[in-house]
């Protein structure tokens, strides 16, 4: 009998235990791929992980991200620049300029956000064009989930 309600217990136990399938182990990092399957050169990258910046209060969660080979902003219209955008769907969302490295042609762009408190469950990361000036967002051309986060 004693045996019968061990069984039961860990059973019991093992199912109705929180699932962690979802949840991702920081930090990680994630590939993100071209929009437009034309861009075959266009790749980006982003860092997800914890930082303390004002101890004693709790830590935040960080995106960076690093894109190459990104086509001139202008060749998709009124658009001076690239930003990055992540967002839980129909919670939240983070924007954040990414900045070009000094090469003549082709330069990488990057940029980071720290402030992030949110768990980061089902977020989507996206490169997307912006104008600086009329602080439009435009469309996206690298995208990854955070379930790819490895």
């Amino acid at each position: 009998m004693k045996r019968f309600i061990l069984v039961a217990m860990i059973i019991f136990l093992l199912v109705m235990s929180p699932s962690q399938v979802n949840a991702i182990s920081m930090p990680c990092s994630m590939v993100l791929d071209p929009v437009d399957q034309n861009l075959i050169n266009a790749k980006g990258t982003a860092l997800v992980y914890k930082v303390q910046l004002f101890p004693p209060s709790f830590a935040r969660t960080n995106i960076s991200i690093l894109a190459v080979h990104l086509p001139e902003p202008s060749n998709y219209g009124d658009f001076d620049s690239y930003e990055g955008f992540a967002y839980i769907r129909e919670e939240i969302s983070w924007r954040f300029r990414l900045f070009p490295t000094p090469e003549q042609t082709n330069p990488t762009w990057a940029g980071r956000f720290d402030l992030i408190t949110a768990d980061m469950e089902n977020v989507e990361v996206q490169v997307r064009l912006s104008n600086t000036k009329t602080k439009k967002l435009g469309p996206m051309v690298l995208k990854s989930n955070i379930d790819q986060c490895k």
